[in-house]
């Protein structure tokens, strides 16, 4: 018997398109293959669909690949679908998608879906309509109005006061559109000067449109999330998140829903038990007056006097990894496949489909699983990185072939076995408040629950050739270079020390101690170091990552002001300074131990001058295109290079490194030339890497890439593979 084939659909019209790409990735990374074949679908922001390549799947933005999909992708039209798909995951979100739209088309073509229908669609999908619903059916909702295109435009300070002053609404306020999700176009304004200008960003946060604004009391008091789920004909909420909003925010906007480790996700909700059956019930039956199917998200306030207000139903709800649905379903014991499979299998039910469900049982599962723990989080600022990156590594090692046990490095370097509820969880702090004493391990037991070791950790001692030879020691093979390669190339100063006396191009750079920098002739000490280096300049730690503390300079005053600044954290002893490269960024991922593959380079496009955390982690942030566009004797020349430094660095299992390639009309050699910036022994893994654009590139998907490092990490220990270090002179070589 054929799989069912599902289609999940992502992208889409709205402005929230780059969070359905995230969701989409999401879902088909964790859809059950044994069950089901998968079928990537794109819309893009015009409407043209596309089945989307794998290799697309895991770019981090829609514009990494939006160019290449009418040579590389296959174009179709909504009429094919019905002979291409069994049934639609929807992981569209916002209008076109969440508004009955979408449902209405897939009504006609007869396509089963997951989710709302029509009419609850539409109204789940208009802020104004529903909560005067909610209101008539004595649901608390904020006080408020609407404000319709046609009065915004003419509307004046004068009117919108008098309105506050009738309804008895007091700032702050909160100002949001009304057909709008992930938080697009919503502010909190705290003074009536700046009343005119939320409205009109609300109205016109989608810039092709104006549409209805509602202006709401703000409410104070815990805010919550509860997804509910369908049973039969009744449904049930899953365990309630609390959501504490950083410090210095108003509210619970896009980066703290989408960044690594950003805001507080506590499930279940810290408060009275008596209070979680309250919200539990109320949020189920805002479920059913709506007519949602199979889930719905809602969003509200509990305030002080023990009142639950709704300010948010929503009939789907965003699937990143780490978003509340999993978080939620965690508490409850539910892996994503299995969450992803049930919402599945429950909407084939309500369609009376569940005669073409094949539940293959007869799927031999490899025998004697290898054990394999991954290390997260650790005690360097990477630890929100490696938290993102050793998650997605559980997921991504194929449950058929190995037994994987998540294992949490906190902030003393000491080990906790974590179960699905806390690998879930938002960020370290929280899995830190979360682990409990009988979870502990020690590090000379791994090699009693596992046969290998998976480092998930970033930077620190994860890196630095600590931990490898903490394994070495306990003879558990490990992914990654060893002892010596990872200790060298965690020190950017030694490792181009290293790779220039080599051969290779490096930037010109110099190495600013803390005493040097507090002696009190440092001003006639950088004068002459500023002889061997020129302005513009990068300051940066010479042994962290992520971007962390990266500054471009521009003149000596800032320059002294940085370093002042840099050298108030006690733990930084040294500071690395380099030219600045005028060329094209790259980064390029290389595998292999005694045979080395090197991967199609990836170009990195920054909107600054240095490449963000949010370029590099927040969905819809920061562009990279891969392969390169460059042609094809530079990719070449660039590969070569990479290759070479990938051996001459002692470099086995996988690594990523970064450089830029640099026209010979730009070059001081007037050659063209590969510049190495930096090498990465452990680059990060989380979901929309560029090291997976690149294994996708020649044809290795995340879960296969993610094994192949794995069987390197074997080959190494049992072929007792010793890593040959060369400093012939790359010219020698060539």
């Amino acid at each position: 018997m054929n799989k069912l084939k599902i289609g999940v659909l992502m992208g889409g019209k709205s402005i929230e398109r780059e969070v359905s790409f995230n969701s989409g990735r999401t879902v088909c990374d964790h859809l059950d293959s044994t069950k089901y074949d998968v079928i990537p679908i794109f819309q893009t922001h015009n409407g043209h669909l596309y089945i989307l390549p794998f290799k697309f799947l895991h770019r981090g933005k829609i514009s990494d690949f939006f160019d290449l999909l009418n040579t590389q992708a296959k174009e179709i039209c909504w009429d094919d679908l019905k002979h291409l798909v069994d049934f639609l995951y929807i992981s569209i979100h916002g209008r076109f998608a969440e508004d009955g739209t979408l449902q209405g088309f897939l009504e006609t073509l007869g396509i089963p879906y997951l989710g709302a229908k029509v009419y609850a669609s539409a109204i789940g999908m208009n802020k104004y309509i529903q909560k005067k619903l909610l209101k008539s059916k004595k649901i608390d909702v904020p006080d408020g109005f609407v404000l319709f295109p046609g009065e915004i435009e003419k509307l004046s300070l004068d009117e919108i006061l008098k309105k506050l002053e009738i309804l008895k609404l007091n700032f702050p306020l909160i100002i949001k559109p009304a057909h709008e999700g992930s938080s697009f176009g919503i502010s909190v304004v705290n003074k009536q000067e700046d009343l005119l200008q939320a409205i009109k960003d609300a109205c016109f946060c989608d810039s092709r449109i104006m549409q209805d604004v509602l202006v709401e009391q703000k409410l104070e008091g815990m805010e919550f999330v509860c997804v509910c789920l369908q049973k039969g004909d009744g449904w049930f909420a899953l365990p309630i998140t609390e959501v504490v909003t950083e410090g210095d925010t108003d509210f619970y906007d896009y980066v703290q829903k989408y960044m690594p480790g950003r805001a507080t996700k506590i499930t279940p909700a810290n408060c009275d038990e008596k209070y979680h059956d309250k919200i539990k019930e109320i949020c189920i039956k805002v479920t059913k007056i709506l007519n949602f199917s199979t889930i719905s998200r809602i969003d509200g306030f509990l305030t002080k006097d023990g009142r639950v207000y709704i300010i948010d139903p929503n009939s789907l709800t965003g699937m990143g990894p780490a978003t509340f649905l999993f978080h939620q379903a965690a508490e409850v014991g539910m892996s994503h496949t299995q969450l992803i499979n049930y919402l599945i299998e429950t909407e084939l039910q309500n369609y009376k489909l569940t005669s073409v469900l094949n539940v293959n049982n007869q799927n031999k599962l490899i025998k004697n699983k290898k054990r394999v723990v991954v290390l997260l989080g650790g005690s360097s600022n990477e630890r929100e990185v490696s938290l993102e990156s050793g998650r997605n590594i559980c997921y991504k090692l194929s449950p058929q072939k190995y037994e994987v046990i998540p294992v949490f490095v906190d902030n003393k370097n000491e080990l906790y076995k974590l179960n699905q509820r806390l690998l879930i969880q938002n960020s370290t702090r929280e899995i830190s408040k979360l682990i409990t004493d009988d979870l502990k391990i020690k590090w000379s037991g791994l090699p009693e629950i596992c046969d290998f070791v998976f480092i998930g950790l970033h930077g620190g001692i994860g890196e630095n050739g600590c931990v490898q030879g903490s394994l070495e020691m306990l003879g558990l093979p490990y992914n990654g270079p060893g002892v010596l390669t990872s200790s060298l190339c965690m020190d950017k100063f030694k490792t181009a020390e290293f790779l220039q006396d080599a051969g290779f191009d490096v930037p010109k750079s110099i190495l600013i101690s803390r005493d040097e920098f507090k002696n009190e002739n440092f001003n006639k000490f950088l004068d002459k170091l500023l002889e061997k280096i020129n302005f513009p300049l990068i300051l940066k730690p010479h042994n962290d990552g992520c971007s962390v503390a990266v500054k471009k300079i521009k003149n000596k005053k800032d320059f002294l002001n940085e370093l002042a600044l840099f050298f108030k954290d006690n733990n930084r002893d040294k500071v690395l300074v380099e030219d600045f490269i005028q060329a094209t960024e790259l980064t390029c991922g290389v595998f292999g131990n005694q045979e080395v593959t090197v991967m199609p380079p990836s170009k990195v496009f920054v909107s600054q001058d240095i490449l963000s955390m949010k370029e590099k982690f927040l969905p819809g942030a920061g562009e990279n295109l891969t392969p390169a566009p460059l042609n094809k004797k530079a990719l070449k020349l660039i590969q070569d290079v990479m290759g070479k430094a990938y051996k001459t660095l002692g470099c086995v299992g996988y690594s990523r490194i970064d450089c830029f390639y640099q026209e010979a009309k730009f070059s001081p050699t007037k050659k063209d030339r590969v510049i190495i910036l930096e090498v990465n022994t452990l680059p990060a893994l989380t979901p929309a890497t560029c090291i997976f654009h690149q294994a996708a590139e020649i044809g290795l998907r995340p879960m296969d890439f993610i094994d192949k490092i794995v069987d390197l990490g074997f080959e190494r220990i049992e072929r007792v593979l010793v890593p040959k270090y060369s400093q012939t002179n790359i010219q020698e070589q060539t």
